[in-house]
């Protein structure tokens, strides 16, 4: 695993996640690494594609597109 120093921290947001720790009965790592996990990590995987398809109904006309798939054998790259 990895480690982080965090340099610099004023005593304010110090006590306020060693308050925060303390309401959640941990310790005020383990705080720090739920706050880290919880900021950076998304709790719902983001899918680009229905990212764009949530996209495209908010601005809408796009029920006139027409999107044709190609349904051929995926094949690998000839360097010959």
């Amino acid at each position: 695993m990895a480690n982080l120093t965090v340099r610099n921290l004023s005593e304010e947001i110090h006590r306020a996640l060693r308050m925060r720790a303390a309401r959640h009965g941990r310790s005020t790592e383990a705080e720090v690494r739920v706050i880290l996990q919880e900021t950076v990590l998304p709790s719902e995987r983001l899918k680009i594609g229905s990212e764009i398809h949530r996209i495209a109904q908010e601005i809408g006309c796009m029920d006139e597109l027409e999107i044709r798939r190609e349904r051929s054998e995926i094949r690998g790259a000839d360097f010959e």
